[in-house]
């Protein structure tokens, strides 16, 4: 079934006209028993069923320019290249084109704001402008260029998370504009930002790396002012699935742009490596998955969740297939997916498809303080068909598609 829409959008007002019914409920189908097109295409012609406003991706109501619209979108694109769907393209381009308007100024978007989470939006303009030759694509790409030339920094310039965030690196940030340097410096020949996104993934780990278990804590505040920071090492207090896949997807996407002659790339590859070799020590062996608290899968409260295998599947295979890491990550991978879509894949009798057990959202510090216990994790809403698990579904499902 297809949904075929006519787009116009008119400054921020987008309208959609879906001929097919475009909401419904999930019922359970087990999503063995109606897998009829690959699972990238599933997913992505469900996601332009069920949200026809395209702010409803990330359960929004009004334009916003923020990170998860672009890690959809990076996988929706995936799908538009394997299949010329023009649906896809215009449902992307749609959002891309309320958000940015002709003189290429990017609404909602304040860059004195200084939050890495907005560069990741940017990462589909690349290949957008190279498709359209749409001006204003290309100025929006150098207004997220301008922000990073400008972001704050640790002392060892590591960049800040946000301004709000002062002297914190995320590893979620790294995947926010770590992979997006790396394209813009092979893009517009700036080679020196190789070295700084080599400077960045190493930083960050060395930072965040815990010795025992090998697994990366969700942040590290080098002030040690944060309530969240341990007093000596200033590391968050536990390893939050979904910021170690950020992480994960960070490594494999830089190495796309990294020229292979670079001084680092060894060093990077050997640290993704050893850091795959860590997270798969704590892989369910039941359903292949991951918790959300990675290391307490027995702890009470804890949960598989699905961000976290998605990210950690595609960043597996992906990088087993590329040869940057020994082949048997692949099947820690395949393992993963097919525990996703056994145990977290439903389909309903319109053959949509719905991702459940997805950590909604999670931070640390902020108003209400979020304080990075056990506790605050593993009690963060959790619901279905999240932005953050239909991106790297789509990527995990490609990669097993080729």
């Amino acid at each position: 079934m297809k949904c075929r829409y006519l787009l116009k959008v008119i400054g921020l007002c987008v309208a959609f006209v879906c001929v097919t019914g475009c909401e419904s409920t999930p019922t359970g189908v087990q999503a063995e028993s109606v897998q009829d097109l690959p699972w990238s295409v599933k997913m992505t012609e469900t996601i332009m069923q069920r949200n026809p406003d395209i702010w409803s991706v990330d359960f929004g109501t009004r334009p916003k320019w923020t990170y998860t619209y672009g890690l959809v979108f990076k996988g929706m694109w995936q799908v538009w290249e394997k299949t010329g769907d023009p649906d896809i393209l215009a449902y992307v381009q749609t959002y891309y084109d309320a958000m940015i308007n002709d003189q290429g100024e990017i609404q909602t978007y304040k860059m004195s704001d200084y939050n890495i989470d907005m560069i990741n939006a940017g990462k589909v303009l690349f290949a957008l402008y190279d498709t359209t030759r749409k001006e204003k694509y290309r100025i929006a790409l150098a207004t997220l260029r301008e922000q990073m030339q400008a972001h704050p920094r640790t002392s060892e310039g590591g960049f800040w998370h946000k301004n709000r965030y002062p002297h914190q690196m995320w590893l979620d940030g790294l995947y926010m504009g770590s992979p997006f340097l790396a394209q813009y410096a092979v893009t517009y020949d700036e080679p020196a930002l190789f070295d700084e996104v080599a400077n960045q993934l190493l930083l960050v780990e060395r930072h965040t790396r815990d010795d025992r278990t090998g697994l990366l804590y969700h942040a590290w505040d080098e002030s040690r002012e944060q309530r969240w920071s341990d007093p000596d090492t200033g590391q968050s207090p536990h390893f939050w699935g979904r910021a170690m896949g950020w992480y994960a997807m960070a490594l494999v996407d830089c190495l796309d742009y990294l020229p292979r002659t670079h001084a680092k790339r060894g060093e990077i590859v050997a640290k993704m490596e050893r850091f795959f070799g860590a997270v798969a020590r704590f892989q369910d062996q039941d359903t292949g998955l991951w918790y959300q608290v990675v290391d307490q899968g027995s702890r009470e409260g804890n949960y598989l969740e699905a961000t976290c295998s998605c990210m950690f599947a595609y960043a597996m295979a992906k990088a087993a297939r590329l040869g940057y890491v020994d082949q048997s990550f692949h099947e820690v991978a395949e393992k993963a997916y097919q525990g996703i879509l056994r145990t977290l894949i439903t389909v309903d009798s319109e053959n949509l498809v719905t991702i459940n057990q997805c950590c909604s959202v999670a931070g640390l510090g902020g108003d209400p303080y979020r304080d990075g216990s056990y506790d605050y994790y593993v009690n963060e809403p959790i619901r279905s068909n999240d932005a953050k698990a239909l991106g790297p579904f789509i990527l995990a499902s490609l990669e097993f598609e080729k």
